[in-house]
């Protein structure tokens, strides 16, 4: 298995590199630049010019993407014209204000999924299956910014259980155990809303796969040798019934490091899915390439990830 990682770790750099150069060539097509925004009456254009000119931004094309690939191979992945801080610092900042939410939202996504998707394909066709399967087409339905504005409103505003934006009580000191709790507060809301939206293919899928064990032989054998239902659910049809499961966790996960734009911005949390809509609107090419780069990496590692998982959870399965 060792082997096959280390190839499908070598076949993602040319990968990565043409991802790099559609990104590069995108971002310069967009209209404006990083300096567009300095622009007020009382500017001097001649200052504007000038830090074009320092930035490079009138070199040919294939001299700034070298340069730039160059540096983002040593980690130097420029400037932000925005934030005038390094862009690594800046993703660092955020991505692990994004990797909380992302632990918490997939673990409330598992622990709501997994019993619902059990008790509707045991159950079939009862009015507790029938419900599951409702919610689960509703979760499908309803658009990610329409539940993120819900929420706000209905727990933030009128309830006001939850912060309504923010990652933590800018008055509390690092450090402090009310700085912490802070922070695990402002991440409950964000995290739920995912959690509910997300659940939906893990219980399809797990309610189809125990719907189809329960015809298969060995579960029909175990039955008749006289092992309690309870037994032949938890040892027999839920352990086999949870190899596609597995299979979802590596792209759930690098899929959640992405950074879940709606309900980022809707919330106000500071992760990279804001950070990159930001980034658009300011014209900071310098972190919009950086991003999608490192979206992009996570999505290519998601499919490992996904393929280690299931060779673990059944050693049966070898990944090619």
């Amino acid at each position: 298995m060792w082997k096959t990682i280390v190839r499908r770790v070598l076949i993602m750099i040319p990968q990565l590199f043409v991802l790099s150069l559609l990104i590069f060539i995108l971002a310069k097509q967009m209209p404006g630049d990083p300096f567009t925004g300095l622009i007020t009456p009382e500017t001097d254009p001649n200052v504007i010019e000038e830090l074009r000119i320092k930035a490079g931004f009138y070199d040919p094309w294939y001299v700034q993407y070298y340069n730039w690939i160059a540096n983002a191979a040593q980690g130097d992945f420029g400037q932000s014209y925005t934030y005038k801080k390094p862009v690594a610092d800046i993703i660092g900042a955020r991505g692990m204000n994004t990797l909380l939410l992302s632990l918490l939202s997939v673990i409330l996504v598992y622990l709501i999924a997994i019993p619902l998707g059990v008790l509707a394909g045991r159950y079939q066709e009862s009015f507790l299956d029938k419900s599951i399967v409702l919610y689960s087409f509703i979760s499908y339905a309803i658009p990610t910014f329409v539940l993120s504005l819900i929420f706000v409103y209905v727990f933030g505003y009128r309830l006001m259980w939850f912060p309504t934006s923010g990652t933590v009580d800018i008055s509390l000191d690092a450090g402090t155990w009310e700085y912490y709790w802070s922070r695990f507060y402002h991440l409950l809301l964000p995290a739920i809303t995912y959690a509910l939206l997300g659940t939906t293919g893990i219980i399809q899928y797990l309610r189809t796969e125990i719907i189809d064990a329960k015809t298969m032989d060995y579960v029909k054998t175990a039955r008749s040798k006289g092992i309690p239902m309870k037994k032949v659910y938890s040892r027999h049809i839920f352990r086999n019934s949870l190899l596609p499961i597995a299979a979802f966790l590596g792209f759930t996960i690098t899929g959640l490091l992405s950074g879940s734009i709606f309900i980022e911005t809707v919330f106000g949390y500071q992760g990279m899915g804001k950070l990159f809509i930001d980034s658009i609107l300011s014209r900071d090419y310098s972190v919009i390439t950086a991003l999608v780069m490192l979206f992009g990496f996570l999505a290519l590692l998601g499919s490992l990830l996904s393929d280690i998982i299931l060779s673990i959870v059944d050693p049966r399965i070898r990944i090619d």
